[in-house]
């Protein structure tokens, strides 16, 4: 109820009552006491309802339209990511969270690394995403975060679905190309780059149905000395701690790829000439897709795809588009810089 409203029911039912009262009484002395106690309260009154109305203030989460970015963006030096975050895994001790959870932290491996080995490098450690990408050369490849509270059956399982979705998308671009029947320049040059496109989802889908090396990153949680004791084993590159993150679908996490050495930057893509022939890339570079903007926040380096944990809701796959195009991430906003989608 507003304050307003609340002063007018007031008015209606103690306003009649103190003129009858008034009315009732003959003496001055009756009525000057009846007036003095309608006065102190109706002031009783508004001073109860401005307090009320001040304390009325909407209850809801304060962090609603705040992104909290952890990590490196692009054009960043990869060096100065690194020292930062050891200054501030470092510092944690004073910054840590009440609550006990512990603290989030972005950790970077030094190299891909298969499911099996993340056992031995992460621990014991709480883990909530790792980060995947075949590293295949020359190539930029999709980017995918894979929800991994289990480690290494999660990223086993989530890779597993990675690789059902690309040998779907490598299908798809055969069947483009096979639809384009015209011998013009702009036919040849559409074809050849699908049966590219087809060619590098095929090499990913093999490399995630065996298990492949391809995890570089992971988002765990502990307190600042099992942190400071996972960036201590030789696998790891950096832990970059985020204490002023609370929720994880508020976050976006960018952890640099292995190659980044110096400054962030995508990886140059070889990729078919409009004269060469369908799935066969030619020697020379060309330059990596612009990469698109994510659910109106800053352009992000790279998409992400969000493989469902086991007890979530299956993936929609949408149509893939042309291999020269980037997608844009997914609703999440959480990715890792400097790759695009095959």
């Amino acid at each position: 109820m507003r304050a307003g409203d609340l002063l007018r029911q007031l008015d209606q039912r103690l306003l009649p009552l103190l003129t009858r009262g008034v009315a009732r009484l003959g003496d001055r002395s009756g009525r000057s006491g009846v007036l003095t106690w309608a006065a102190l309260v109706s002031l009783a009154a508004v001073l109860g309802t401005a307090v009320w109305a001040a304390d009325d203030t909407p209850v809801g989460d304060r962090t609603v339209g705040e992104v909290t970015r952890v990590g490196v963006a692009d054009g960043d030096s990869v060096p100065g990511y690194l020292r930062s975050a050891a200054a501030d895994l470092a510092a944690l001790s004073s910054t840590t969270p009440a609550t006990g959870d512990g603290t989030y932290a972005l950790v970077t491996l030094d190299a891909y690394l298969p499911p099996q080995r993340l056992a031995d490098v992460l621990g014991d450690v709480p883990v909530s995403t790792v980060f995947g990408r075949v590293p295949l050369p020359g190539r930029q490849t999709e980017i995918v975060r894979i929800p991994a509270l289990r480690v290494p059956d999660d990223v086993v399982a989530g890779m597993v679905e990675v690789a059902s979705r690309k040998a779907t998308e490598a299908a798809d671009y055969r069947a483009r190309a096979a639809a384009l029947t015209g011998d013009g320049v702009d036919e040849r040059e559409l074809r050849a780059r699908y049966a590219d496109g087809a060619q590098v989802a095929d090499a990913e889908a093999a490399a995630y149905r065996d298990g492949c090396g391809c995890v570089y990153a992971a988002v765990v949680r502990a307190a600042p000395e099992v942190l400071r004791g996972v960036a201590a084993r030789p696998a790891v590159r950096a832990v970059d701690p985020a204490p002023e993150v609370y929720r994880l679908d508020r976050a976006v996490f960018t952890p640099p790829l292995p190659e980044q050495r110096d400054v962030v930057r995508p990886p140059v893509d070889t990729g078919p000439s409009p004269t060469s022939s369908p799935g066969r890339p030619t020697e020379a570079a060309r330059p990596a897709p612009e990469p698109l903007s994510s659910m109106g926040e800053s352009s992000e380096p790279a998409p992400v795809v969000t493989i469902p944990s086991p007890m979530a809701s299956p993936v929609v796959t949408t149509e893939p588009p042309p291999p020269s195009v980037t997608t844009s991430p997914d609703a999440t906003g959480v990715g890792p810089p400097a790759a695009s989608p095959s």
